[in-house]
């Protein structure tokens, strides 16, 4: 039986490309019947990415047959994952996010840590095994990494991350900043994606103290870009949380060359909104997020935090 590897749901240039380098460990570890695929379609950039190294991008798939056997990388959250997987076996986790709402009936690997991608988390695992990274792994990887921290410009990127990305760009033979910059901004072509795209192209789901809290966010270079058709994503934004029952869906869209966002939002959660920030929303219904550019630390503890008072 192959055993599926495989991240989160509205999959991220992270999520993906560690599915293949999570792939690829277990090839050299000696599990060779292992497939990674992927819960969604690659974004622009992430297209992007894997027409640059030459990869096919992995099978979608939407539903798994009930004890099928699943590894799971950059997400842990059943909510986040693919639709029946409490009837999954979970053999591994790795990945870089807060545990919640994980349970499992057998033992399993799991390999969390605080760092700024789970391609990075993967990187430290194949060093420790003293395994070898392709050129074309080594570029793939370095994508997710890139991703998740805005080429280092997060708070999230640590100094572990800051020593194995030019590591990863040496083996894969890039230029850093040429190729983190091109890569940022395919993803940022907006005019080219439907309104339901943008607002769940990066969109995760949470419970925050029995609320059910839609995150999404969206990269751009050009913020006038989203004021423009704010009233038809707060539409789509509206209508996608009726039909799925989300008490808040906040979209944040973030300025990637000033690193800066802004929210708007559909549903209750305006006051923990604006005690999470310390800001208020103004007459656009939009909230100013200075220096935001990270969901997982900036937005989703301080949110967490707000909404349990």
């Amino acid at each position: 039986m192959t055993t599926l590897i495989f991240g989160h749901q509205n999959p991220d240039t992270d999520a993906i490309t560690a599915a293949m380098s999570w792939a690829e460990f277990q090839r050299q570890l000696g599990n060779t019947d292992v497939e990674a695929v992927a819960l969604g379609k690659p974004n622009a950039e992430t297209q992007y990415v894997l027409d640059y190294f030459k990869v096919d991008a992995p099978r979608v798939v939407e539903s798994i047959p009930e004890g099928g056997h699943v590894m799971l990388v950059d997400h842990n959250e059943f909510q986040q994952s693919v639709v029946g997987i409490e009837k999954l076996t979970i053999d591994a986790v790795v990945d870089h996010h807060r545990i919640a709402n994980f349970t499992t009936a057998a033992p399993l690997y799991y390999r969390a840590e605080a760092i700024g991608s789970t391609n990075s988390v993967i990187c430290n695992i194949f060093k420790e095994h003293n395994f070898e990274i392709s050129a074309q792994l080594a570029g793939l990887m370095a994508a997710g990494l890139i991703s998740d921290t805005l080429l280092l410009k997060s708070p999230t990127a640590t100094p572990r991350d800051k020593e194995i990305l030019p590591e990863l760009a040496k083996i894969a033979g890039i230029n850093l900043e040429e190729f983190g910059l091109a890569m940022l901004k395919a993803g940022t072509n907006l005019g080219a994606r439907s309104d339901k795209d943008i607002i769940d192209g990066d969109a995760k789901s949470f419970d925050m103290a029995g609320q059910s809290v839609r995150i999404g966010q969206v990269n751009t270079v050009d913020l006038d870009e989203i004021y423009a058709r704010q009233a038809d994503l707060t539409a789509a934004m509206q209508e996608e949380a009726t039909a799925e029952g989300y008490d808040l869906f906040l979209l944040i869209a973030t300025d990637i060359l000033n690193s800066n966002s802004v929210g708007f939002m559909v549903g209750s959660g305006k006051d923990q909104i604006e005690a999470a920030f310390g800001q208020t929303f103004d007459g656009n219904n939009r909230i100013d997020l200075p220096g935001v550019v990270s969901r997982k630390k900036q937005v989703v503890p301080q949110l967490t935090a707000a909404f349990e008072g």
